[in-house]
């Protein structure tokens, strides 16, 4: 069966290798130069870096999958760690190495920063929370959601409130509570102690999957078309059409905001919210902590040490910070870090619609469409998750297992 694929982010790539594996003879198509979407890998001022910061979660199960498939080895490229949450003002929660939920238990009871009181109303909240299986009897934002559970203290400003932004990519005054619930289902209320635990890339993302995973596809016979944008789909009785070539059928796995371009009746008419990432490198030797760390200023979310010296400073959703320039948010970010030595470089790298806004209710499209032979992909397309890799790479896979049946 001829197949097409149309986008090379992580969906697409997923739908592709699902498809190839499958017996289908499989064309990926990609308007950029490089596969990854908006999880790849570029050369910036003779560097190779990431366009953004991707944290995994042991929970990516699909994911880490993918990667064992097309020969890429997550035990050495990512850095696996009992989940931690720090901040610079002296919070700390850091999970044990115990069964779950005794690992979350032990974590909540020792975090720093919080008393025992609201330790104790937390932990009532969260087995209630576990207790209806991670359900709200109606969607709203988290802010309401906290206020709702009395979550107002400590834990809301340094643990709530910053994994909200990180997950949903949205702030809780509008992020969607039942999105941020199923991400609290499936990592610290998940039943495998290992969903929680936090997987850094050792490794630029280009080597994580779009890499080998391009490798992989040419290695068994599928074609890629690097640089070529897809401009114009139409049905036929026995197939698509993609810019006049026929295929029996396609997986459209573009962004979100392209798609309607290619089938109007898909519902993707979203919010978006900006990201950006601040590099800042410092003298080789300089290291946080732990890799990762919240930060709690003006502006700053949050930190990852890339190592060699290099950190990389995360904003996400929109905010006051969108206003400053490079050279302003730079300044910013690093005087928050509150480190003695001065960057040596620095790159500002802007993403204005880097993912759907995770807002309560949002219409989310279904995998199949009116034609049997059209399936979308992409991770407004996994209903069940916000913005994520292994949404996409779910929903990716989904797609081809479908059209492999057709």
């Amino acid at each position: 069966m001829n197949v097409a694929v149309i986008g090379g982010g992580w969906a697409g790539l997923a739908a592709a290798v699902e498809l190839t594996a499958g017996g289908a003879a499989t064309t990926l198509f990609e308007a950029g130069r490089v596969l990854g979407g908006r999880a790849r890998s570029a050369t910036i001022d003779g560097r190779e870096l990431d366009n953004g910061q991707h944290i995994l979660l042991g929970a990516y199960s699909e994911t880490l999958a993918l990667m064992r498939q097309v020969g890429t080895d997550p035990d050495t490229l990512l850095e696996r760690r009992p989940l931690q949450v720090r901040d610079n003002s002296g919070f700390r929660m850091a999970l044990p190495r115990l069964p779950a939920p005794l690992n979350l238990a032990w974590g909540l009871l020792a975090a720093r920063g919080v008393g025992f009181a609201e330790k104790l109303r937390t932990a009532l909240w969260m087995d209630g929370i576990k207790r209806r299986q991670f359900r709200l009897e109606t969607d709203t934002t988290v802010a309401a959601w906290l206020d709702a559970a009395g979550q107002t203290g400590a834990l809301r400003r340094h643990l709530w409130q910053p994994l909200c932004l990180a997950a949903l990519n949205t702030p809780v005054e509008r992020a969607s509570a039942q999105l941020f619930a199923n991400v609290l289902r499936d990592s610290l209320g998940s039943p495998r102690r290992a969903d929680t635990d936090l997987l850094l890339p050792r490794a630029n993302l280009g080597r994580l999957l779009p890499e080998p995973a391009a490798a992989w596809l040419q290695a068994h016979g599928a074609e890629i078309r690097l640089k070529t944008r897809v401009d114009r789909l139409e049905t036929t009785s026995d197939g698509v059409l993609v810019d006049g070539q026929p295929f029996a059928g396609v997986v459209i796995a573009c962004a979100a905001q392209h798609v309607a371009k290619l089938w109007p009746e898909a519902e993707t008419a979203y919010d978006y919210e900006p990201i950006a990432t601040v590099y800042l490198q410092f003298s080789p030797e300089t290291r946080l902590d732990f890799p990762l760390v919240s930060q709690q200023g003006n502006h700053g979310q949050w930190v990852v040490d890339r190592q060699g010296g290099l950190l990389a400073c995360i904003l996400s959703g929109h905010g006051d910070w969108e206003a400053l320039t490079d050279e302003a948010l730079a300044d910013t970010l690093e005087s928050e870090l509150r480190l003695a030595a001065r960057s040596s470089w620095r790159k500002v790298i802007r993403e204005k619609r880097a993912t759907f806004s995770g807002r309560p209710d949002i219409a989310r499209p279904a995998c199949a469409t009116s034609h049997p032979a059209v399936f979308l992909a992409g991770d407004y397309t996994w209903a069940d998750y916000p913005a994520t890799l292994e949404g996409a790479v779910r929903s990716g896979r989904r797609a081809a297992q479908h059209l492999l049946k057709i």
